[in-house]
């Protein structure tokens, strides 16, 4: 039995939802599919999938088998594109997991240049604010922002730090008036990233040392566009990357506040499992992203 065309066969049965489907993508016959399965389950000991006459899904064990036979795959995949590409081409299917703001107002363009260099390239962009497991869930990599003492067991290539800013509205500060000092925060409407369950605390650095400030906060969101809208429109004071609020910093929509004081920047990094060093296609794209996002990212040339 030729074991990766078998693995091939079953990873394409459960990811096309059958044998018929499964066959025209690997242009075999059905039957060779058929055969070909059964004889992975025989070798296993191991029933991989329930069949009935209208259905086939993997069995428990099966789904197992499924995640694991699809990283093998996916490592040969990547052995024979670094022979294939001489180092030099990006092809072949990526799949990549990132925040939601920063995909949406950044990463989005940034992959589709590099595809456009690379027209062998598949992509898969998944956006979310949640931290992935990017192995249990099948990510080639990942792009996280995080404080800059976190620890991965991953290879983390770091990219560039993210800049934070307290920010607020000209309008807001005519009305409210502008905090001289952080303690002033209280009597301030604050936009709070996080549940309204959560405690909200802002930690800042400036002259005196570390600070935390407890809030009150008019408006809650797990996500920085929310809050940035929410700057904008008066409602009040909240702490934004230079990423998100750097246009609205340049066109006057926000101005930043306590400038003396810090919340301290965040780290932008790519993030992928040991194995996928060797891979041309991800060497390519961290590279990429270096060249775009490093040194002096161009959001905060806006600000």
């Amino acid at each position: 039995m030729d074991k990766l065309s078998a693995f091939q066969a079953f990873v394409s049965v459960v990811e096309q939802d059958g044998f018929a489907a499964a066959a025209r993508k690997l242009g075999k016959s059905r039957s060779a599919v058929n055969r070909m399965v059964i004889e992975l389950e025989n070798d296993l000991a191991t029933q991989l999938l329930n069949r009935t006459t209208r259905n086939v899904s993997p069995t428990a064990n099966g789904q197992a088998f499924y995640d694991r036979a699809k990283q093998i795959l996916s490592s040969v995949a990547d052995a024979e594109e670094s022979l294939r590409s001489h180092q030099e081409h990006a092809s072949g299917r990526v799949k990549i997991n990132a925040p939601m703001s920063f995909g949406t107002l950044h990463l989005s363009s940034a992959i589709a240049d590099f595809m456009a260099q690379h027209p062998g390239l598949e992509v898969e962009l998944t956006l979310n604010d949640r931290i992935v497991d990017i192995v249990e869930e099948g990510y080639d990599l990942a792009v996280r922002i995080a404080e800059p003492d976190e620890e991965t067991t991953f290879v983390d290539f770091r990219l560039c730090k993210v800049r934070r800013l307290l920010v607020a509205s000209p309008d807001y500060i005519r009305t409210r008036g502008k905090p001289a000092h952080p303690r002033e925060l209280k009597t301030h409407a604050s936009l709070n990233y996080g549940a309204q369950s959560t405690e909200s605390l802002w930690r800042l650095e400036g002259p005196e040392g570390p600070l935390r400030i407890r809030l009150n906060p008019v408006l809650c969101s797990n996500n920085g566009e929310v809050l940035r809208d929410g700057a904008v429109r008066g409602l009040g004071i909240a702490v934004l990357p230079t990423f998100i609020a750097g246009p609205d910093l340049q066109q006057g929509r926000l101005v930043s506040v306590l400038d003396e004081f810090s919340p301290g920047p965040l780290v932008l990094s790519v993030i992928y499992p040991p194995a996928r060093h060797l891979s041309t296609k991800i060497r390519l794209l961290t590279d990429f992203l270096a060249e775009r996002f490093g040194s002096q990212p161009r959001w905060d040339l806006v600000t």
